[in-house]
């Protein structure tokens, strides 16, 4: 959304839902096995980190 359509705010939008499906599955794993659980949590830092970069450049550019 964010480099194919150029909208940063589509593509903040797909971060969100983004986010919360990791959110989901992290939760999921963690009921399975505690380590696969964590493992995800760099991901979720990583597509937080996104939302930011993706928010800031939106705020700039508006």
């Amino acid at each position: 959304m964010f480099f194919g359509l150029q909208s940063p705010l589509l593509g903040i939008i797909e971060i969100v839902f983004l986010w919360l499906a990791i959110a989901l599955t992290i939760v999921l794993f963690y009921r399975i096995s505690r380590i696969a659980g964590f493992l995800l949590v760099p991901y979720l830092l990583w597509v937080s980190f996104a939302f930011w970069l993706n928010y800031s450049i939106w705020v700039l550019n508006s």
